[in-house]
């Protein structure tokens, strides 16, 4: 019998590539989600149930008496959420995937790489502390009852329809037009790229792997770039040789785009490089595969193939320009 694997939340970047691969190794795979539009289209094969990830009660009258082999939810993100789905999936399921973030270990990171022991902390994003939050109840909930989960940290995961860099497709046009974008710092902390369907791949692998019970594991490439790198490869994908890349400090760049500063400070400005044995010991022949040189290509296709593709965002642009204009360029 195929395995039963219902995902809470299945039309995100790493959902829907992980609901593919699921489809692909036989799983019987249902997703929950509030029926939103989404440009990620869900299989056929798939079974879809209404339900908000955020009202338990939603989710209980969604699923009824159903019970499931796997149950993975991608769409939680606060410590109630999680005490509400061990409620709820006690009892009802052999293997429970919190989807957690690699931007919960500790900030500034003291050593690398970073490994699953590796400390978790991070008091400047509300996100990775909810994250670390939540991480704590599952695993309470593992050593006093038994509650089969299984912690999974990605970091950085991307697929075509997105680019990185600050500002996104806007610093592409931008580049496009022969003005300067912006890079954190000096752009030689070094990042960490996964493309989804490498990630995918492992993910699936973990799926009702009971020696992954108990444990928490990240997911990601092997690659680190500097994020001149990075800048470097969104030009060069976009057609622009030489870009001008304006580097400014993490902490002007919070101060002037509030919006960006949690997540910079507490995460894209600290170098990661990744230890991923473990992941390669549960997965036994995983590796990741696509290095971003090929993935930034796609997206950038991607991006130039949409007949309405979304244009440079006007508050995004001046906030940019602000930026420049009020600290100036340390140019590289």
């Amino acid at each position: 019998m195929a395995q039963r694997v219902l995902f809470i939340g299945g039309k995100g970047i790493i959902s829907t590539a992980a609901g593919k691969v699921a489809l692909e190794r036989g799983m019987d795979l249902t997703i929950l989600n509030r029926g939103l539009d989404t440009s990620r289209a869900l299989s056929s094969d798939i079974e879809q149930l209404r339900g908000d990830a955020t009202d338990p009660e939603s989710m209980r009258r969604a699923i009824g008496s159903r019970e499931f082999d796997v149950v993975v939810n991608f769409h939680s993100f606060v410590p109630e959420q999680a005490r509400a789905d061990i409620e709820l999936f006690a009892g009802r399921t052999g293997h429970y995937v919190y989807i957690s973030s690699a931007s919960a270990y500790q900030k500034p990171i003291e050593h690398l790489p970073i490994t699953e022991s590796t400390p978790l902390r991070n008091p400047y994003w509300r996100y990775s502390r909810d994250k670390i939050a939540s991480e704590e109840v599952f695993t309470a909930a593992y050593r006093e009852t038994a509650f089969p989960v299984t912690i999974v940290r990605p970091s950085h995961t991307y697929d075509e329809t997105g680019v990185p860099i600050l500002g996104g497709w806007t610093a592409v046009e931008r580049m496009r037009r022969g003005l300067p974008i912006v890079v954190p710092g000096d752009g030689t902390s070094l990042w960490t790229l996964t493309h989804t369907r490498d990630f995918a791949r492992a993910f699936v692998g973990l799926l009702g792997e009971t020696r992954a019970v108990g444990e928490a594991v990240h997911i990601t490439s092997d690659d680190s770039l500097t994020w001149n790198q990075i800048s470097t490869l969104v030009a060069r994908a976009a057609g622009v040789q030489e870009p001008e890349l304006l580097h400014i400090a993490s902490e002007a760049i919070a101060r002037e785009l509030p919006e960006d500063g949690p997540g910079l400070i507490g995460d894209k400005s600290n170098s990661v490089v990744f230890d991923n044995s473990k992941i390669k010991r549960l997965v036994p022949g995983w590796t990741a595969t696509i290095p971003y040189r090929e993935g930034v290509v796609e997206a950038l296709e991607w991006y130039d193939s949409q007949a309405s593709k979304p244009d440079p965002d006007a508050d995004t642009d001046a906030g940019l320009d602000r930026l420049i204009a009020a600290h100036g360029p340390l140019r590289a």
